[in-house]
């Protein structure tokens, strides 16, 4: 298999399986809209527009940063960015309480990338809520990054752990698995790398990723 081709049509993938929904309500919206003359079914289809255009906008926004080569920031990219991201991502419909412990006010932007993936696996995995703490510092020449999701449920694929840690057959991967596999290939590019940890009570995701030559100060 071409593996750079195939990650990147998976992405794709994702993007356009994690748009579908509010894209469609925003298409159902408008047919709604045209269709409907009480004024107060009116008033709530701009309401259900506005929720739809807001998703859409918070997820773009998410994979712009996560996947993309995020245009118009520096080497660096601000922590604040990722926060406003992944605040809308856990406020999308979700009970989960987000603590941030972040030393730095900006990282790199491949650390970014990390961060912003480890985050969202970590947010998938709160099925049920709960709460989910996000670290980063630069520390030795390295960001080390950390997401930690705990809550009454908490769902993860052990699958999605083997590509982090780099241990993913070419048969596995897939759409729910890109994300952590392209995260794999870049820590190890950079010579970092990524490990998970599972207990009844919570999933830990961790991150060790060096700065890029020349960005350390």
């Amino acid at each position: 298999m071409n593996s750079q081709t195939d990650l990147a049509a998976l992405l794709c993938s994702r993007l356009c399986h994690d748009l579908l929904s509010p894209v469609g309500a925003l298409s159902n919206g408008l047919e709604l809209l045209a269709d409907e003359q009480d004024p107060e079914m009116r008033e709530r289809c701009v309401e259900l527009l506005e929720a739809s255009a807001k998703i859409s906008t918070d997820k773009l926004k998410f994979f712009r940063l996560a996947f993309g080569a995020a245009g118009g920031f520096g080497e660096n990219v601000p922590v604040e960015e990722a926060q406003q991201v992944i605040g809308a991502l856990a406020g999308d419909g979700k009970k989960i309480d987000i603590h941030w412990a972040m030393a730095e006010t900006s990282l790199p932007k491949p650390a970014i990338k990390v961060l912003l993936n480890l985050a969202q696996i970590a947010l998938d995995a709160l099925v049920r809520g709960g709460r989910l703490d996000i670290g980063a510092e630069r520390r030795d020449g390295n960001v080390e990054i950390v997401a930690r999701a705990t809550g009454s449920r908490v769902a993860f694929d052990e699958v999605i752990g083997r590509a982090l840690e780099g241990d993913l057959g070419a048969s596995e991967l897939t759409s729910r698995t890109a994300a952590a596999h392209m995260i794999a290939l870049l820590a190890e590019e950079m010579g970092g790398g990524l490990q998970y940890r599972l207990t009844d009570e919570a999933l830990v995701l961790g991150a060790v990723i060096p700065e890029p030559e020349g960005m350390i100060g």
